[in-house]
């Protein structure tokens, strides 16, 4: 059993934040649709960018791997795409990761063949359908499995006009950003209802941009796409993870004491506003010789905190709600039930297990807070690596031990977790727990 028994121990000490996830999948994609040769820095393998990476070398891109810096040879970097030849031609495994399944969809449509993507876990519970009114629309086959990932798609997209909801996943919005540009006609994407996740958004259009394809953003309303441009070869260097930071921000304000470094403070990441969901709360950030910390100033209180933007931090800030004066309000956080767990369900469940009182609703949470967390109980990541990250951070603040379940699915976006967190003092043994 994957287990780990984790003791009470406050963390100290310095960390290199990981590289963004969310700029990583953006970085390999626009390389692999380039003209030429980037080098993409500051890049860490996790399981979700090891599915990108896989998923545009089925295309054609060529990649060589040298520690944390990836080289990419365009899939135009010949004028015309040279796929692959070889006997898994077309299939496409997203493993779990739903940015690459949904960024890649529209994008498989450049290229001739049928395309076959399959993945693991509850990707194949997340919603497709703004995809498949699309290929309805516009005549392009497919074929899919209620329940699993197991996706097959015959065609390609058509330039034109494309109606797309805003507050289901931003995701469709960024697969058509990094479509439409190679298609031989203009395009326009409406956003039909209120756009949640802006900020992922201008993650894609700051990639975008750097990799040379110039998108008119009209108030996250509409976006202009000229057709039969071209993306640039460059050197680029991936930035720091604020969702990562922010279970070493949510530490310092439980009394351990992080440094941070490589955070980008002027990033368009979203999830930076846990800065400011934290100073709402009572911390008080410092920086210090290109580092970054904090501590709270006072005892932690109560907030409400709005997950629509900002929904990969939601399980972490959860801890710090619990041992918060008060009672905190998660609202409209109703996407959490559709990611690699019900994270919503995951994480009042585990939290409750060890001392906290947390209540469940449709869409967020209410917290009450209480003035510790007890341990002493065998706790569940759900597979997911923000629900086993937050638990590992919950075990600082905890009176006795507590065993962690499925803690190894942190490969998925931090692989070097556990690392950071025995250098920084977490004490913790693995755990034969049997079965």
């Amino acid at each position: 059993m994957d287990c780990v028994l984790v003791s009470p121990k406050k963390l100290n000490g310095e960390v290199k934040v990981p590289p963004s996830k969310s700029m990583a999948h953006r970085a390999v994609i626009c390389a692999a649709l380039s003209d030429g040769i980037s080098r993409i820095s500051n890049i860490d393998y996790s399981n979700d960018i090891l599915a990108t990476m896989e998923a545009m070398k089925s295309f054609g891109a060529k990649m060589t791997k040298d520690d944390d810096v990836l080289e990419v040879v365009g899939i135009y970097a010949n004028g015309q795409p040279d796929r692959k030849s070889n006997i898994d031609e077309g299939l496409i495994d997203c493993n779990e990761s739903g940015s690459t399944l949904r960024f890649v969809i529209p994008i498989s449509t450049l290229f001739p063949g049928e395309h076959h993507f399959i993945g693991r876990g509850k990707l194949g519970q997340r919603p497709l359908y703004t995809y498949y009114q699309i290929f309805d629309e516009q005549g392009i086959q497919y074929s899919y499995k209620d329940g699993e990932l197991d996706l097959r798609i015959e065609g390609s997209l058509k330039s034109g006009l494309y109606e797309v909801p805003g507050n289901i996943s931003s995701q469709f919005i960024s697969g058509l950003l990094f479509t439409l540009p190679l298609l031989d006609g203009d395009s326009k994407i409406v956003i039909t209802t209120e756009l949640e996740s802006k900020s992922y958004i201008d993650l894609t259009l700051s990639a975008l941009k750097d990799f040379g394809i110039h998108i008119i953003n009209h108030n996250y309303q509409q976006f202009f796409i000229k057709g039969n441009q071209k993306y640039k070869a460059r050197d680029y260097r991936v930035e720091a993870d604020f969702s990562q930071a922010a279970f070493f921000l949510v530490a310092n304000a439980l009394n351990n004491d992080v440094f941070l470094h490589d955070l980008n403070l002027d990033s368009l990441q979203g999830d930076k506003e846990v800065i400011h969901i934290l100073e709402r709360m009572g911390m008080k950030f410092y920086q210090d010789n290109g580092g970054f910390t904090g501590k709270p100033e006072k005892e932690l209180t109560a907030t409400v905190i709005d997950g629509s933007q900002c929904p990969d931090i939601i399980p972490i800030l959860s801890l710090a709600a619990a041992l918060s004066k008060g009672t905190t309000k998660v609202i409209n956080a109703g996407r959490l039930r559709i990611k690699e767990s019900d994270r919503l369900h995951a994480i009042a469940t585990e939290l409750n297990k060890i001392g906290a009182n947390i209540i469940e609703q449709k869409d967020g949470l209410i917290i009450e807070g209480v003035p510790n967390l007890y341990g002493g109980n065998k706790v569940w990541s759900h597979n997911d690596h923000r629900i086993a990250m937050t638990l590992a951070i919950a075990s600082t603040v905890c009176k006795t031990s507590i065993l962690i379940e499925d803690h190894e699915c942190v490969t998925k976006s931090y692989p070097n977790f556990w690392q950071d967190f025995k250098i920084l003092g977490g004490r913790f043994i693995e755990w034969d727990y049997g079965e």
